[in-house]
């Protein structure tokens, strides 16, 4: 883990990301406090989950059936463009 500052990361900020890229934890401060942390992300590819929604559902059966059409429906709705901004 590395500490360095927010003007520092500002001025370096690709090397920031290099960082993180190869596993390296940097922590940002300002005025001595810690603001952030940039790490790697996890990765994932949605199997976790994927598995939770089944388990969710296996511990749930009571649940309304549509449930998952309407979690498709939202998703399909975020892909969407704005319509507050058309």
């Amino acid at each position: 883990m590395r500490l360095m500052t927010a003007s520092e990361a500002s001025r370096n900020f690709a090397s920031v990301l290099d960082r993180a890229a190869h596993g390296e934890t940097i922590v940002i401060t300002r005025g001595g406090h810690r603001l952030a942390a940039i790490g790697p992300a996890a990765v994932g590819n949605g199997r976790e989950l994927v598995g939770a929604l089944a388990a969710f559902r296996a511990a749930h059966p009571e649940d309304d059936p549509g449930y998952e059409d309407d979690v498709l429906g939202t998703r399909e709705l975020l892909t969407e463009e704005d319509p507050w901004h058309a």
